[in-house]
């Protein structure tokens, strides 16, 4: 999932003092924490390692990142980097005949000889824009009945991309005048760093004022002036200036930077050598949940611990292309992966098609896909979220899964705000909520989201594989799948966005196949019952 889906929730106008600022206010490590011994719903990983897996013997686990890119120089992460060690680094020659050149880390998908893709369209955005040539004479009076519900589809298209790019310059101009009267009150109130107190203390001249005085006192008692800055101000006016400019601008197509036919989903050896990219923040978050190194006593510890970290960059800061995801799922699979984490999605595909294939590969070959179940806070068993398992056949989605977020309270709080969630399309939930995690040039970052959620499911699928090597994909969904800590308690659900959408409570089991969060331990006890056989077909 790009990186701008991440800030999705926190940056409108009503965010600003709706959404809770959380910087900081869980204890690193939590999803690997244990509900009853540690008070905070994670997955139980440490509990597991003391318990079961001292002492017992492991094999390496590839996991690939399909994502945004991976610093694979971070000081969490270098030791735990894939190698491609039928390559010879930097002479240019395809040396393992894979084609793909100096392929040592993994391999870039929007990359080519001049540079590597950051910012990109949605998949929305260029779909209006193909049809806009295909139905730049048709209106509604003289539309053939063969295009006609091509013609309609097009039209909706058209109202949602004007409807978001709307929004976006709306919320642009209005976080920007929230922006500058704040930078007003802090000018007066003298103090770079305020504090709560300075904010309570501060006597507002203006209505401006009084309402930056409301805010700010409160969100400073949970986290630093600094952070909530950086966090909300400053990445919020990113945000919605990368919307109006990239994401949502008919005019901007980056793809001559890769070189390729973006039109011909079968081509494949197109892209350059550099995981990394020009944003790894996003996969290098990701990796680092599944398996940063655990013998370093440095940063965080991956939920497994004897994987190797495969880069595949498939996912800009904008919608993924299909061809793409297809090209990166097929790359990984070929070059050893037996996991694959997916932290995207979108709401709308070009070809699904492609991407079914290579759903279908993968699972031909023994490998795991995880998936993350998106941010929109929506039912998508009814909204589309691409890729997603209807219309795969049962082999495919038996190697397949797909996660919501959780918090870290076992309450009404537990189904993380902004997840996704489906009684037939998400699998499991797992922790999502402020992951601490590792970020380029050796930084960590509190981030949230079901892109944080879905690698906790993926080094748990890798820890499961690493000790248990003989259960295939299907096997090891199953034992995930079987092994939640059921949740038989009502969540809070907000019905759509903003300050005034209604709440409803509603029963957490109803909102995923399981009905619960993943737990190491218990999946690891599991799979020591099934010994290489299992009931999964």
């Amino acid at each position: 999932m790009n990186k701008s889906k991440i800030f999705k929730r926190l940056f409108s106008l009503a965010a600003i003092i709706s959404v809770p600022f959380l910087a900081n206010a869980q204890k690193a490590n939590w999803q690997n924490l244990d509900l009853k011994t540690d008070s905070v719903f994670g997955i139980g990983t440490e509990k597991a390692y003391k318990e079961l897996l001292k002492g017992k013997k492991s094999t390496k686990v590839i996991v690939a990142v399909n994502d945004g890119g991976v610093d694979a120089q971070h000081e969490d992460l270098k030791r735990v980097m894939w190698v491609n060690t039928k390559e010879v680094a930097g002479n240019g020659k395809d040396d393992d005949n894979n084609g793909y050149v100096d392929d040592i880390h993994g391999w870039n998908f929007i990359g080519g000889p001049k540079g590597s893709v950051d910012h990109e369209t949605l998949e929305l955005t260029r779909l209006v824009r193909r049809d806009m040539k295909r139905f730049a004479n048709t209106t509604d009076a003289n539309v053939t009945e063969q295009d006609k519900k091509d013609y309609e589809a097009f039209k909706v298209m058209r109202s949602d991309l004007e409807k978001q790019l709307g929004e976006a310059n709306a919320n642009l101009a209005g976080l920007a005048g929230f922006k500058n009267a704040l930078d007003a009150v802090v000018k007066k109130i003298g103090k770079p760093n305020p504090t709560a107190e300075d904010f309570v203390k501060f006597k507002p001249e203006t209505n401006a004022d009084a309402r930056i005085q409301e805010v700010l006192s409160q969100e400073l008692k949970k986290g630093s002036f600094k952070d909530f800055y950086e966090d909300q101000i400053t990445e919020g006016v990113k945000y919605y200036t990368e919307q109006a400019n990239y994401n949502l601008n008919l005019d901007y197509n980056p793809r001559d930077i890769v070189g390729d036919d973006p039109n011909n989903d079968n081509e494949k050896n197109y892209g350059n050598n550099d995981v990394k990219g020009p944003d790894a923040m996003h996969g290098s978050h990701v990796a680092g949940i599944i398996g940063a190194d655990r013998t370093n006593k440095l940063g965080i510890n991956g939920v497994a611990d004897n994987v190797l970290i495969m880069g595949v960059r498939c996912t800009p800061n904008g919608d993924e292309r299909d061809k793409d995801v297809a090209n990166a799922i097929r790359y990984a699979v070929d070059n050893g992966a037996k996991v694959i984490n997916m932290s995207f999605g979108k709401a709308y595909s070009w070809n699904k098609a492609v991407v079914n294939e290579a759903m279908k590969y993968a699972a031909s070959k023994d490998v795991l896909i995880v998936q993350a179940a998106g941010n929109e806070n929506k039912d998508i068993d009814t909204e589309n979220n691409f890729p997603n398992h209807k219309d795969l056949d049962e082999k495919t989605i038996a190697s397949w899964i797909t996660v919501g977020a959780s918090g870290p309270k076992d309450d009404e709080t537990l189904k993380a705000s902004f997840s996704n969630f489906g009684k037939t399309q998400v699998d499991v939930f797992a922790p999502g909520v402020q992951i601490y995690s590792t970020i380029p040039d050796s930084k960590y970052k509190n981030l949230d989201g079901t892109s944080m959620a879905s690698p906790v499911v993926a080094g748990l699928a890798a820890l499961i594989r690493s000790y248990y090597p003989k259960l295939s994909a299907a096997q090891v969904k199953e034992i995930i799948v079987k092994s939640v800590v059921k949740v038989n308690h009502n969540v809070e659900y907000k019905k759509g966005e903003g300050d005034d959408a209604p709440k409803a409570s509603v029963p957490f089991a109803d909102l995923s196949i399981s009905g619960g969060i993943v737990n190491a331990y218990n999946a690891l006890k599991l799979a020591a019952t099934y010994d290489g056989k299992s009931t999964a077909k």
